[in-house]
């Protein structure tokens, strides 16, 4: 369905399962949809809870503005809240992977009232020194420009050639090629603005929340992603209520890289 926020952009979601308990609201990272979140996984999570998949503003089906203040991480917090209001939803265990963890963590800190509990996939706080944040911010803006510019054909290689990436070499010839096709089927000129508007040097730092936070939390990296590995450990000190999950064999995706042991870490979670 097509659920509207309160200025109107659409925003596409898909509801499976049912139940009483908590739902779990499933965002996805840069790039994705909700489609990328493992099929047989969600299948088994939609028999114990209601599932909640959401495509992102400027991403999958739902609306794809080009103005990057409309994807600040302010508003497309309100955009959540709005969806969660709109299904009758009083409060979900938030699952977000990379960019989607971060809006989830945001939500935790900034509507708590919405939050029963968070797992956070390959997260980060974003960045806690102003001049670290500002190169960021210039660096997600010259990649931008390159995506304005170039073919999303070009971009989309320049973005899986990254290391962080690295450990997806082994995957089977098939699956890296349906989440290319994931890829190229985005708008190039509402990634460019989700960049601008949400990347992580536009993000506030959350780091100075963490401590405050009370909810349940599950941790999960891939142990062979070495950044987000020491950015969750770090984080999982902060946390009170944290248990962090390293997971072997993986780097920074790992519901698509160990599939079955992220569906057992996320069961053990519920």
């Amino acid at each position: 369905m097509i659920l509207r926020s309160r200025d109107g952009l659409g925003i596409h979601v898909v509801v499976r399962g049912r139940g009483d308990t908590s739902p779990l609201l499933m965002l996805h990272g840069f790039t994705g949809s909700h489609g990328s979140w493992p099929r047989e996984a969600v299948d088994r999570l939609a028999e114990r809870r209601r599932v909640i998949l959401v495509d992102l503003p400027g991403h999958g089906l739902s609306d794809k503005p080009e103005t990057p203040g409309r994807y600040a991480f302010a508003a497309v917090l309100a955009d959540l809240t709005d969806l969660l209001d709109a299904l009758a939803v009083r409060a979900a265990l938030w699952i977000g992977y990379s960019m989607g963890g971060r809006l989830a963590l945001g939500a935790a800190l900034m509507a708590p009232e919405y939050v029963s509990g968070l797992i956070l996939e390959s997260t980060s706080p974003g960045i806690e020194d102003p001049e670290e944040r500002e190169t960021r911010r210039i660096s997600d803006a010259r990649l931008a420009a390159k995506i304005e510019t170039g073919s999303l054909e070009a971009f989309v290689a320049e973005w899986e050639s990254q290391p962080l990436f690295a450990s997806q070499d082994s995957l089977p010839a098939a699956v890296r090629a349906a989440q290319r096709e994931q890829r190229l089927s985005n708008c190039p000129e509402a990634l460019a603005a989700c960049l601008r508007g949400l990347g992580t040097g536009m993000q506030p730092s959350l780091w100075n929340g963490l401590p405050h936070l009370s909810v349940p939390a599950l941790l999960i990296a891939g142990a062979e992603d070495e950044k987000f590995v020491r950015l969750n450990r770090m984080m999982s000190q902060s946390m009170p209520a944290a248990t962090l999950a390293l997971v072997q064999g993986a780097g920074h995706n790992v519901h698509l890289e160990q599939p079955a042991e992220w569906l057992a870490l996320v069961e053990g979670m519920l």
